[in-house]
């Protein structure tokens, strides 16, 4: 078991860079399992910003649902980019919360090279206006909170700089 990091933070903190300098401490190549669809052409603009920053050794792997068999399936030091597009991929696909974050756990517990997962912070804010919202934010909470307390070291960024909190 090689253990997994936790980097948290704020709309354009820092964290995805963060996640991207801590999995490049590992030889390559490396995963990039990216869990956004593109949508719109916001979100393709901003997949396009990451992949351009992106080293080339990277592999990229696109799994908006299925994160817990991908990462039983990469043989490489792998970065998730990011947990909370994931929740949000789940909820809207009606799929069972907790049974999805324990498959992710076991599948990171299974692991053989690390694995760096990057999530947005979404409770530091207003309480959210509608009852999705709330369940949302309680459920990334919950997230963070397990991976968290199971996770090698775990990052907040704050302005592009890292604060360890474990």
């Amino acid at each position: 078991m090689a253990g997994f990091s936790l980097v948290l933070g704020g709309a354009r903190s820092g964290k995805s860079a963060m996640g991207e300098r801590l999995v490049m401490a590992h030889p390559a190549p490396w995963a990039y399992v990216a869990t956004a669809e593109a949508r719109d052409a916001e979100m393709r603009a901003r997949i396009e910003r990451h992949r351009a920053r992106r080293d080339r050794r990277f592999l990229t792997i696109e799994a908006p649902l299925e994160l817990a068999q991908t990462l039983r399936d990469v043989r490489e030091p792998a970065l998730v980019d990011c947990l909370t597009l994931w929740l949000a991929n789940l909820m809207e696909a009606g799929r069972a919360l907790e049974a999805e974050a324990e498959a992710l756990l076991d599948a990171l517990h299974a692991r053989s090279q690390p694995t760096i997962l990057v999530a947005n912070e979404v409770g530091l804010g207003l309480v959210p206006e509608t009852a999705l919202g709330r369940a949302f934010r309680d459920a990334a909470g919950l997230l963070h909170q397990r991976l968290a307390g199971e996770a090698e070291a775990v990052f907040f960024m704050v302005a592009g700089l890292p604060m360890r909190l474990k």
